[in-house]
């Protein structure tokens, strides 16, 4: 009966003694007697509901006409590396893609092709090639920058395509109930790194069956947040 006596006083005080605040603050005072971990309400960040973070360099999605005009006719993509979406591949294939100020050598096409052909760069990529890229989901491209993309066999001008991604969450809807999110809710996200700790507001969350669960960020946004390989993220569900 003695050695229940500190997880009475435990609770008596984080119930009924109101010497602080909030019941949190009392708890954190107290926890170490070994009482188990206090709910968290929502706006709070749950340990439990971490995300690995992803960076994603400059690439380029491409539709199989602008392929074939831009590598020989009935070409298909070559895998280079799996990625961590299903079906996902990083290709062998590379283009230049050109602005009014410079071009950027080497952007990887990333598979497979797509109905539409679109650019992703971080805004420091955009303006120092001199183009204009809004900050969209991927897909959403209309009204988005032009560029030029070059490759071995021919060029494809586009008149649309270029953007800066929309940092985003894919996941399951298990993974959604899980996190007790929704399909194109946005959530925050804290990252706890060497000196440069940040929290990323304005999070999509992406909900398809096909999907893996990760944080994708550019790296304007990744160098920001000095997020090395394997770096784990807070979701802070608003």
């Amino acid at each position: 009966h003695f050695r229940r006596l500190p997880h009475i006083f435990l609770f008596l005080y984080i119930t009924i003694f109101p010497l602080e605040k909030t019941r949190q603050k009392r708890y954190n005072r107290y926890r170490n007697f070994g009482a188990p971990p206090l709910t968290k309400a929502k706006g709070c960040v749950c340990m439990e509901k971490t995300v690995l973070v992803e960076t994603s360099a400059r690439h380029v999605h491409v539709t199989q006409q602008d392929l074939e005009t831009l590598f020989g006719k009935g070409y298909e993509l070559t895998v280079k590396k799996m990625l961590s979406q299903p079906g996902q591949f990083a290709s062998n294939e590379r283009v230049d893609v050109v602005g009014p100020k410079k071009t950027l050598t080497g952007v990887s096409i990333l598979g497979p092709v797509r109905p539409e052909t679109q650019v992703e760069l971080s805004l420091t990529d955009a303006r120092s090639i001199g183009v204009t890229a809004p900050i969209r989901e991927s897909g959403d491209i209309a009204g988005s920058g032009a560029c030029k993309l070059v490759g071995p066999c021919g060029e494809v001008e586009l008149a649309r395509g270029v953007i800066a991604a929309k940092r985003h969450i894919p996941m399951t809807p298990a993974d959604a109930e899980a996190f007790g999110v929704q399909d194109k809710q946005e959530v925050d996200v804290r990252i706890q790194s060497n000196g440069r700790a940040l929290t990323f507001s304005d999070v999509v969350v992406r909900v398809k069956p096909s999907f893996a669960l990760a944080m994708h960020i550019d790296t304007d946004e990744s160098n920001a947040a000095c997020a090395a390989p394997g770096t784990m993220g807070e979701v802070i569900v608003k």
